[in-house]
């Protein structure tokens, strides 16, 4: 029996976790879409929900969805910024993206995720238990993480004259 190796390291997951906000890109394979996200992350793969904020077209009609559906490639930015520069690291999270806009288990349990993880779902902004799921399954992660601000000329690839 095969076992499948995860591609988010166990140890970049409470990272990711605690992590508020995302950036999130989609193409239709002639334009690029780039928004920001509340997301949650649920073994290897991480939910966002079309909410309630006031949007100029319906769920299925945003040019993310609608891009998902032509080209489900897509790319995740989770980042943290800190004017402590040694404090800074991010996680780019590639794979292939669904939409979920039929209530089943998956769906209820990203939303529910949500719920938890942002107290706005709750209540300010309740997330219906409904709402059109957006899954972006990952396949491959690129991640950083600054060591130090003092990073020596020697450690520098040396450009050839």
């Amino acid at each position: 029996m095969m076992t499948a190796i995860s591609p988010i390291a166990p140890t970049l997951r409470p990272r990711i976790a605690r992590a508020r906000v995302a950036r999130f890109a989609t193409s239709n394979g002639a334009r690029l879409g780039l928004v920001p996200v509340c997301f949650a992350l649920i073994d290897d793969t991480l939910y966002q929900a079309i909410d309630a904020k006031p949007k100029r077209r319906p769920a299925l009609g945003l040019a993310r969805i609608m891009n998902i559906q032509s080209n489900a490639n897509a790319v995740m930015l989770i980042d943290h910024y800190d004017e402590d520069w040694r404090k800074l690291w991010y996680v780019l999270v590639r794979g292939q993206a669904r939409v979920i806009d039929a209530p089943d288990g998956e769906q209820l349990r990203a939303v529910a995720a949500l719920r938890r993880k942002y107290i706005q779902y709750r209540t300010t902004l309740p997330l219906s238990q409904d709402a059109v799921v957006i899954a972006l399954d990952a396949e491959r992660l690129t991640h950083w993480e600054a060591s130090s601000t003092d990073r020596s000329r020697r450690n520098r690839p040396q450009r050839r004259a």
